[in-house]
C-alpha cells in the first residue's frame, strides 16, 4: 500500500547560508520581506507574521557551481494585485529581475539575491481555470507574462506597497537534483507527494492536495552532480509542514518502514533526500484567539 502525505501539508521556511547578513537584509527588505528578529549572524524574515526565510551568515562560505541544492524558493502572494504591487516595487527599488513567466496555473517573476540564490515571486490563478492534458497531467507551461496587463491591476490599488502582506506563504521550492528517478521516487514513495507534471526527462513537479506543485526538481545543472560541500553558500534546509501530530507520526512511520535515517534535533525530525537536500519536518502551529 502506497503512502500519501497529509493533504494539508505545505512548504515552510527556507534556510539559506549567505556571505554578508547586512547586505542580504538590505536586499530582502527592499524586496518586501519584513525582518522579524535577528540573533547574531542569523535573521528571520517573513510576511510580518510567519517566518518564510532564515538567513545564516558565513563570510567564508563559497558558491559551489554544478551541485545539488536550491534552484529557487517561491514566495506566493495572496492576490494578483499583490503581485503587481510587488513588481512595481521592484521597478521603483531598481531590483534586478531575471525573468517573467506565465505558467498557466500561475504568474511569476524571477530574481536572484546577492549570493545568487534563486527567488520566485508569484500569484496563483484560480484552480477553476487550471488545465489538464489528455494524460491527466496538469498543464504547467512557460509562456511570456503580460507585464502591462499585470501592472493594470494597480488601478485597483488603494493601500500602496507596504511589503509582502500577511498571508504570503512559501508556495513551493524547486531543487537541483542529481538523479531524477531516485529523487522522484523518494518524494513520491517515501514522503508521499503526488506526481503532477513533467518537463521531459529533466524536470518534474509534485504536490499534495491537488496543488500545481509544492516540490519542483530538475537536472539542469547536470546528471550525477554532487551535493554542495559543507560551508557552501545556498540551501541549508527547508521545512515540510504537516497539519498535526498524527500526520507527523504517519510520515515518521513510513520513513522507518523505508529505512530512511531520521536525525532528531531538539524534537525536530531532519532527513535528507537522495540529492543531499535537508528537509525539516515540523507540525503546523495553531494560534489560538487570532
Amino acid at each position: 500500500m502506497s503512502f500519501s502525505l497529509a493533504s494539508k501539508s505545505r512548504i515552510g521556511a527556507v534556510s539559506l547560508t549567505i556571505n554578508d547578513l547586512a547586505r542580504s537584509l538590505v536586499y530582502y527588505q527592499r524586496l518586501g520581506l519584513h525582518l522579524h528578529r535577528q540573533e547574531g549572524p542569523i535573521a528571520w524574515l517573513g510576511d510580518g507574521v510567519t517566518d518564510l526565510l532564515i538567513l545564516h551568515e558565513d563570510p567564508n562560505a563559497e558558491y559551489a557551481p554544478r551541485t545539488t541544492g536550491l534552484y529557487h524558493f517561491a514566495i506566493l502572494v495572496p492576490t494578483r494585485l499583490d503581485l503587481a504591487k510587488a513588481f512595481k516595487n521592484m521597478i521603483d527599488e531598481q531590483i534586478p529581475v531575471g525573468g517573467y513567466s506565465d505558467h498557466i496555473v500561475s504568474e511569476a517573476i524571477y530574481l536572484s539575491d546577492p549570493d545568487g540564490n534563486g527567488i520566485e515571486v508569484y500569484a496563483d490563478r484560480a484552480r477553476a481555470v487550471w488545465e489538464y492534458r489528455e494524460n491527466e497531467e496538469m498543464r504547467i507551461d512557460t509562456v511570456p507574462l503580460n507585464l502591462q496587463d499585470l501592472l493594470g491591476e494597480l488601478a485597483h490599488d488603494r493601500d500602496g506597497w507596504q511589503g509582502f502582506p500577511a498571508g504570503t506563504t512559501m508556495g513551493h521550492i524547486h531543487l537541483h537534483v542529481s538523479d531524477m528517478e531516485a529523487a522522484g521516487q523518494f518524494y513520491n514513495e517515501v514522503l508521499g507527494f503526488d506526481f503532477i507534471a513533467k518537463y521531459g526527462r529533466s524536470a518534474q513537479f509534485l504536490s499534495v492536495g491537488g496543488y500545481h506543485h509544492h516540490i519542483g526538481m530538475n537536472t539542469w545543472a547536470g546528471v550525477g552532480i554532487p551535493a554542495a560541500p559543507n560551508g557552501s553558500v545556498g540551501l541549508r534546509d527547508y521545512e515540510l509542514i504537516v497539519p498535526d501530530e498524527a500526520a507527523k507520526s504517519a510520515l515518521l512511520a513510513n520513513l522507518e518502514d523505508k529505512n530512511i535515517h531520521v536525525d532528531t534535533q531538539q524534537d525536530v525530525a531532519m532527513i535528507q533526500d537522495p540529492a543531499g537536500n535537508w528537509i525539516r519536518i515540523v507540525v503546523e502551529k495553531v494560534f489560538v484567539g487570532q
